[in-house]
This record gives structure tokens, C-alpha cells and sequence, in this order.
């Protein structure tokens, strides 16, 4: 193709060999996936103890990622946001992989894949894993028929779906925070936790989402202009301040005397989670929001990609810590099932997070293959839908 407008570069679809490449993951994790099917849990990193691992983390992680897109275009119809409308279909197109990964681990997670039918013949209504198959799955519609309304031109149909998609975008976060949040025995049993998933959610899928959009640009399937970048990156900064306001306001009541979550904060801050933990603080709140919220900064891509960076694998860590943390903590003083009282000294160690959990080479292969599945259902979508076309492709023009 030549060039789509003035000054844009010229197509250059995702090619035949890289889609080749990511298809041959995918083949490798789905065989390693099947082996564990065969064998059982026994070959991964879980135990009685950490019962949730690699998958559920990255299950959490890319339904926060399917945020960013289905709000900004949901937005875009709902409160009649011109400048938003043009990333409609790149948004969802996002939206929908994310939203495709995370119910593919979930799959992968499954010991036994007829549970998938057993939930939905024999369905517990007041199961929030039942809340949440079903908002996913509803979810995953509302992104179909954004794409096929979308690439329709029919403005009508799509601006009566997103007010339907707006509030199931929140919703569907929410319950996904509910299945932690409703278990007592836990650190998650707080009722902050929902509006925690949502607002990471905004903030990591709105970063996924502007690195999209500047990988679309860069093989000129799409054009998004530098006052739209500037835009995105602004209200990046706004999820960012808040997500962190949130996280203190958690710390603040955990860590007031008297609370009783001494141990599990400690575990977070000082002990064996407090790399990822710190992490997050410092390199994926405080050093994208210190390079967004300077305008001259946001006109900047590289700045803005390596905070956009920064932010998804802060998101990242703290799956890793709120996951991690419930399982340790209440152990950490010795139980019937972890009576070891090494494993006390072990939670407030620095480094010990392996003691608890650490994905086998199996599980890593299969969360490969699975990655794989999303950049190639990427590649092929966005070729498909964006390569040829020209009404979504035209640059910011105003402000």
C-alpha cells in the first residue's frame, strides 16, 4: 500500500514469517499444555499451600489490560468524545486480545477442561466464578460487535452498544476483584479491592493501549496524531494518581496500629514480596506519572512508551504481590498445613518469594505459548481490519 495520508508512512502489514514464528509458539505451549492436562497440577509450581500461580496472575493482569480499549471507545460514543472516536477500532481490537488471553489461562488453569461445562450446565448463582464467566463471556460479545459495527461505519448501532459496554467494562473488573475479595480467609477480604482492579485496570490497559497504537503507527496500519497521543497520555496520568491514591489509602488502614495486618503488610513491604511491591510504587506509579503529568513530556514518545512500559509491568507486580501475599501471610506464623516455623522467618526474608512459588519450566513454556496466541491474534486482526483501511486512519487535526 502506498502512503494512507500526507506524510504518513506507507503500510507495512505484520508479515507471513512473524506470524509464522508466533503461530509456532503457540503450537509448542498448546503441546506442553496438553502434557499438563495428561500429567496434572503436579508439574507446575502450585502446591497446597500457593494453589493459585502463574496463570491466575496473568489472568488478573490481562482482564485489567482489556480496560483500557472497550472505556476509551465506550467513552468516545457515550459522552460524544470526537478526538477518541478515531482509536475506536485499534481500542477494541486491543481490548478484545486481552480479554481473549485472560479466559484462555483461566482455561490453562483448569485441571480438568469438562469443569468448563460443568459450571455452565449446574451453574451456583451466587459463585462469583459463575459472575465472572458470564460477564466475560458477555464481555467478549459487546468487543465482537464493537469491531463488526465499527469497520461498518454504523454509528447508530455502535453509540447504543457502549452504553451497554461502558458500565460491563467496570463491571466485569469488579467481579473479577469479588472472586478475591469475598474469600475471609484472606488479605483480600477488603472492600477497596474492587475499585482497586478497576483503576489499574484503566491505568494498564490505557498504557497497552497508546503502545498499540504507536506499534500501528510505526508499520503505518494506523495514524493517531500527535494531539491524540498527548490526550491519551494526559488521562494516563489522571488513572495513575488515583490507582495511587487507592494503594495508600489501602497501606494507611493495614498498617494502622491496631489493624491487624501487621504480618501481611510486612510481608509486602519488607519480606518476601516487597520487590514486586516496591516495584510498583516506584517504577510503575511515581516515575510515569513524574514524566506525565509534564505536558512537554506527553509530546515525547519515547518518553511516553517507556512510561506506558513501566505502568503494564507495574500492574504486573501487583498481581504478583496481591496474589502471593494472602497465601503467605496467613501461614506465616505455622498452621496444620505449613507448620514449619522456618516458614515465618521465610515470609519476613527479602528474597524468599521462590519458597512459597516459582512456575516449573512447564508452566513457563505454556504462559509462553499463550502469549503467543495474544501478539498473533494481534498481528492477524490488525492486519485484517486496519491494513486496507482508510475512514479510521486520519490524524488529529484540532487542538
Amino acid at each position: 500500500m502506498g502512503k494512507t495520508t500526507a506524510g504518513a508512512p506507507a503500510a507495512r502489514p505484520f508479515s507471513k514469517a512473524a506470524i509464522a514464528v508466533f503461530a509456532a509458539l503457540t503450537a509448542v505451549g498448546v503441546g506442553f499444555w496438553i502434557y499438563q492436562l495428561v500429567k496434572g497440577h503436579q508439574v507446575t509450581g502450585m502446591t497446597n499451600e500457593s494453589y493459585w500461580g502463574a496463570n491466575i496472575i496473568l489472568f488478573m493482569f490481562f482482564v485489567g489490560l482489556s480496560a483500557g480499549g472497550l472505556i476509551v471507545a465506550s467513552s468516545a460514543h457515550v459522552f460524544n468524545i470526537e478526538r477518541f472516536k478515531k482509536v475506536a477500532l485499534p481500542a477494541v481490537v486491543v481490548s478484545t486480545v486481552s480479554i481473549c488471553l485472560a479466559a484462555c489461562f483461566i482455561l490453562v488453569d483448569l485441571g480438568s477442561i469438562q469443569r468448563i461445562f460443568q459450571m455452565i450446565m449446574t451453574p451456583n448463582v451466587i459463585s462469583p466464578l459463575v459472575w465472572d464467566m458470564t460477564v466475560i463471556a458477555l464481555y467478549l460479545v459487546i468487543n465482537i460487535l464493537d469491531i463488526v459495527w465499527i469497520r461498518k461505519g454504523d454509528e447508530r448501532k455502535v453509540k447504543v452498544l457502549s452504553y451497554v459496554a461502558l458500565p460491563v467494562a467496570v463491571l466485569v473488573h469488579s467481579v473479577t476483584a469479588w472472586i478475591f475479595s469475598l474469600q475471609i480467609g484472606h488479605m483480600w477480604y477488603t472492600a477497596i479491592m474492587a475499585p482497586i482492579f478497576v483503576v489499574s485496570a484503566l491505568d494498564s490497559g490505557m498504557a497497552l493501549l497508546i503502545l498499540g497504537l504507536m506499534l500501528l503507527e510505526a508499520r503505518g496500519l494506523f495514524v493517531t496524531g500527535k494531539p491524540l497521543f498527548k490526550s491519551l497520555s494526559g488521562l494516563l496520568a489522571v488513572f495513575i494518581a488515583v490507582d495511587a491514591y487507592l494503594i495508600g489509602c489501602e497501606v494507611l488502614t493495614m498498617g494502622y496500629p491496631g489493624a491487624g495486618e501487621a504480618m501481611t503488610l510486612s510481608v509486602m513491604t519488607t519480606g518476601a514480596m516487597a520487590p514486586f511491591f516496591w516495584f510498583e510504587i516506584v517504577f510503575g506509579l511515581v516515575v510515569p506519572f513524574l514524566i506525565l503529568v509534564v505536558a512537554k513530556n506527553r509530546e515525547k514518545k519515547g518518553l511516553v512508551a517507556a512510561a506506558c512500559i513501566l505502568v503494564v509491568l507495574g500492574v504486573l507486580c501487583k498481581r504478583v504481590w496481591l496474589l502471593l501475599t494472602a497465601f503467605i501471610a496467613p501461614y506465616a506464623g505455622g498452621s496444620p498445613i505449613v507448620p514449619s516455623e522456618a516458614m515465618a522467618t521465610d515470609a519476613l526474608s527479602f528474597g524468599a518469594a521462590a519458597s512459597f512459588y516459582a512456575p516449573t519450566a512447564i508452566e513457563m513454556v505454556i504462559v509462553v505459548g499463550v502469549l503467543s496466541l495474544g501478539v498473533l491474534a494481534f498481528m492477524v486482526l490488525s492486519n485484517l481490519l486496519m491494513g486496507k483501511s482508510t475512514k479510521v486512519q486520519a490524524p488529529e487535526t484540532t487542538r
